[in-house]
């Protein structure tokens, strides 16, 4: 069995948590893998000091750099993940950058999707769960959890709506790879709903 699958979804949406539950229910019957970008491979984690952890930084220059990593974690270890046939359950891709630097940023999402095409080489997933939650609710349990905050953390409200519109507009102009799941439930209801959703797609492949 084969399948990459991806999550995404505006800041405290629960991602990591959600991933780590749900690839453990999955190890029970199907050899699996989760993953992160920016990161998941030596010099994508490299990459992410430098885009999440500095300072002020060209709007150009970041979609890039989010690019980069991307394409080194596919060479790196998605990509032989799937020969392997593993199911890939990543930690955003390039739904992101569409929606942060191609819509929040201003840069145009289908100039970033030009970039990341490239990246990627044709590599879509194969199911996209959307994590759909409130911009307001998402920086509420960033603050509660008191994750530490990276420089995307900390832009402004205005900015995290914006990148919640970018994912609408994105998976409204999409194909049917997207699947919505409401983040603001409770966390296990959350976990178990997603599980079904990706449990019912690899029946059917």
């Amino acid at each position: 069995m084969t399948a990459f699958i991806t999550f995404e979804g505006p800041e405290g949406s629960g991602k990591t948590t959600v991933i780590q539950a749900v690839a453990e229910k999955l190890a029970q019957d199907f050899d699996v893998i989760s993953t992160r970008e920016p990161g998941g491979v030596p010099t994508g984690e490299e990459i992410r000091k430098v885009v999440l952890d500095g300072n002020h930084m060209d709007i150009r220059t970041e979609a890039m750099l989010f690019a980069a990593s991307r394409r080194e974690h596919l060479v790196e270890k998605v990509i032989p993940a799937l020969k392997q046939h593993k199911i890939v359950l990543c930690d955003r891709y390039i739904d992101s950058s569409l929606a942060y630097q191609g819509y929040a940023r201003g840069i145009g999402i289908e100039e970033v999707r030009k970039l990341n095409d490239f990246a990627i080489n044709g590599l879509y997933p194969d199911l996209t769960i959307y994590l759909d939650i409130s911009a307001e609710i998402g920086r509420q349990r960033i603050m509660n959890n008191q994750r530490e905050q990276n420089r995307l953390d900390k832009e402004d409200l205005k900015f995290h709506n914006l990148v919640i519109e970018g994912y609408r507009q994105i998976m409204e102009n999409g194909d049917k790879r997207f699947r919505k799941v409401d983040a603001s439930q409770n966390i296990a209801n959350v976990i178990e709903e997603t599980y079904q959703i990706i449990i019912n797609f690899l029946k059917k492949l």
